[in-house]
């Protein structure tokens, strides 16, 4: 009987990972050698309804796609000693572009690839002159999205005090606002979901965004059970209000590992890239390419719940006898 329930298990989150979801968003990391890669984000049928790709200004590949479908967040990737990215924001918005939210410094806890590497009192005199303002234009803020580290939260209540310090008098203490927190991480689910514990903890009752994710350098089957898992569990947490996995590249281009990408080296989507954006899985091998056998089957995601919708009654009829 115990054998029954996780074969029925198994087929029903096999059927899960063509859900759809509002949440899910793009993190931009375009190769220029393969521009025609850009517009599988945008593709009828996707799921995606936002993005952003670690600068202040949009992608000119998302020219032609209404603001409307497909939002842009700008990011303040580091420091920088003006207010540059203010007023770029600033004049997006008052040339009619509708721009929601902003996000702070990547990893500014890490100096390693990727890592802003800003020290807690640069990045707060940096946000209260180019980030702090744009909420007097009804822009939500968002946290500086540090690493997965333990110190990333160290990082953040170092930057708030400081902040705090910035904007405060002797006669009026003040606090900086923010209106979400972004998370990263890169590592198994439940390392995830304690991470996620970990912030919830530190900031009651702020909604979070997880920004960049992925278990990288695993193997295929471990890799998309993890993006089924998570996905479910992101999509059914109140306190996730968007993420974006790491991972819309094609696996030659990969620094997660070849098998946590949403495109194959021929620019294919792979089931993880294909059920991202609320479509059907492709079977495509990450590290397949032109010429190297294709799709080795796709099954359409009607058929996928009806394979489903049966083998629960036959399992049924199982676990009755």
């Amino acid at each position: 009987m115990r054998y029954s329930f996780a074969l029925l298990f198994a087929v029903f989150s096999f059927a899960a990972a063509q859900t759809r979801s509002s949440k899910r968003g793009l993190v931009f990391v375009p190769n220029p050698s393969n521009p025609e890669d850009d517009t599988i984000w945008v593709q009828s049928g996707s799921d995606l309804t936002w993005y952003y790709n670690y600068q202040s200004t949009p992608s000119p590949a998302f020219d032609g796609v209404s603001q409307d479908r497909f939002e842009f967040v700008p990011m303040l990737w580091g420091a920088i000693d003006d207010t540059s990215f203010l007023e770029s924001v600033r004049t997006q918005i008052d040339s009619g572009r509708e721009i929601k939210h902003v996000l702070g410094f990547n990893e500014p806890d890490s100096q390693y690839s990727g890592g802003s590497n800003v020290e807690p009192s640069k990045a707060a005199d940096v946000w209260i002159k180019n980030i702090a303002p744009l909420a007097e234009k009804g822009v939500k803020l968002g946290l500086p999205a540090c690493t997965g580290s333990w110190g990333g939260l160290s990082w953040l209540e170092q930057f708030l005090g400081n902040c705090s310090e910035l904007i405060s008098t002797e006669d009026d203490k003040k606090n900086c606002t923010y209106d979400f927190v972004a998370l990263h991480w890169y590592g198994n689910f439940e390392g995830l979901a304690s991470h996620m514990g970990s912030y919830a903890a530190a900031f009651p009752n702020v909604t979070q965004w997880i920004t960049e994710y992925n278990f990288d350098n695993q193997d295929l089957s471990a890799t998309q059970a993890f993006y089924n898992t998570s996905s479910e569990y992101f999509d059914r947490m109140d306190s996730v209000s968007r993420y974006s996995l790491f991972g819309s590249f094609r696996s030659e281009d990969s620094n997660v590992g070849p098998n946590a990408v949403m495109l194959n080296n021929a620019g294919q989507l792979t089931d993880i890239g294909s059920w991202y954006l609320g479509m059907s899985g492709t079977n495509i091998d990450p590290q397949s390419g032109a010429g190297a056998g294709g799709p080795r089957a796709i099954v359409p995601g009607a058929m996928v719940l009806t394979m489903a919708v049966s083998m629960y009654f036959v399992l049924s009829s199982w676990v009755l006898l």
